[in-house]
């Protein structure tokens, strides 16, 4: 059982919601992220997506793409990445870690050696925004051989039996995205995402981590009642952008942040 799998089972039988919150890494310096990855799991965080900067963040909006050119202005690499992931597991071997990006960073390094380093360091799932699991078949199996989840996006107008083909080909859980558009682009729609996340439920027995649009503890309830998990980007991201130049600020205002989101899921379980 990978490290997601052995989290979210936990959490499940405790009747428990996973907090999954995403920065980028290198934002806003390389020097800070273990310490803002340990920041998040003190606060809560069941599970770190880690994002890969990116030249070309396709399917981000303003606040990610900014992240993602802050931190390649200081020259962040997939490789100091995964040296990331490294330093964190040296204090804490238990918060699974995914790495979220696109392929061109990976495909660079190749598929291979990029698997091994990845797992080597501690590294526990994989979602790559533009590979689709039609075109993963050389690429999933690297993953998951290493015991590493590979996790694929699931979209408000996927077809069912899309979903079901995405199922097969992941592992840990899948995550949807509950609106149409980049990330920190819209309002969620609770009652749209509950409908949607039924369907995905009868069809697969995957966990579901809903992502997109959730700005605060009232929207982490929200879907934390219709889903397994709520994925949290664009507000702590933008809070790393407005406190960049006072990191012990920034810890405080993240801590802030993801705190009352934590104690809002937990609250669903009484």
């Amino acid at each position: 059982m990978s490290r997601i799998a052995g989290v979210l089972n936990t959490l499940g039988e405790q009747g428990r919601k996973a907090l999954i919150p995403y920065i980028t890494a290198g934002d806003p310096h390389p020097d800070q992220t273990v310490d803002l990855m340990h920041t998040l799991a003190a606060a809560g965080a069941d599970i770190i997506e880690l994002g890969v900067p990116f030249s070309d963040p396709m399917a981000d909006g303003p606040v990610i793409q900014l992240a993602c050119e802050r931190a390649l202005k200081h020259g962040t690499s997939l490789r100091q990445v995964i040296a990331m992931v490294r330093a964190f597991r040296e204090a804490d071997q238990h918060t699974p870690v995914v790495l979220m990006g696109y392929l061109n960073p990976m495909e660079a390094m190749g598929f291979e050696a990029f698997a091994d380093a990845a797992a080597d360091a501690g590294v526990d799932g994989i979602l790559t925004v533009d590979l689709p699991p039609e075109e993963a078949d050389d690429v999933a199996p690297l993953f998951t051989a290493r015991q590493m989840d590979p996790i694929f996006l699931l979209a408000p107008t996927t077809m069912d039996e899309r979903i079901r083909a995405i199922s097969e080909h992941s592992s840990g859980y899948v995550y949807y995205v509950s609106i149409k558009g980049v990330t920190g682009s819209a309002s969620i729609d609770v009652e749209e995402v509950a409908r949607k996340v039924a369907n995905v439920h009868r069809i697969t027995a995957l966990p579901v981590g809903v992502g997109f649009g959730i700005r605060d503890a009232e929207t982490a309830a929200a879907v934390g009642k219709v889903s397994d998990g709520v994925i949290v980007g664009s507000v702590l991201v933008d809070t790393i952008a407005r406190h960049q130049s006072d990191p012990a600020r920034l810890q405080q205002a993240l801590t802030d942040l993801l705190s009352p989101m934590r104690e809002a899921l937990d609250g669903l379980a009484s």
